[in-house]
């Protein structure tokens, strides 16, 4: 992405405001993707794209068992080189 700032105006609809185009294409936001908007004290918005996550571990939240697991240890037990 170049470092050109891209400037933009939106109307809020119903506490909703939609992305101008340009800046979705130069942020690469697509649907599925999440908005962290962090507020600094002199009232200035910050806006970070986080990207969806898919494929095979996207709805993947860790090891939820109660059993310990050495991965580091184990890991020759499984046979995996």
């Amino acid at each position: 992405m170049s470092t050109d700032r891209v400037d933009a105006e939106s109307k809020v609809s119903g506490n909703q405001a939609n992305i101008p185009a340009r800046i979705r294409r130069a942020l690469d936001v697509e649907d599925g993707d999440y908005l962290r908007w962090t507020l600094d004290d002199e009232g200035s918005v910050r806006v970070e794209v986080v990207k969806q996550r898919s494929g095979t571990f996207a709805d993947f939240d860790g090891y939820g068992g109660s059993t310990e697991t050495d991965a580091t240890s184990e890991h020759d037990e499984w046979g995996v080189e």
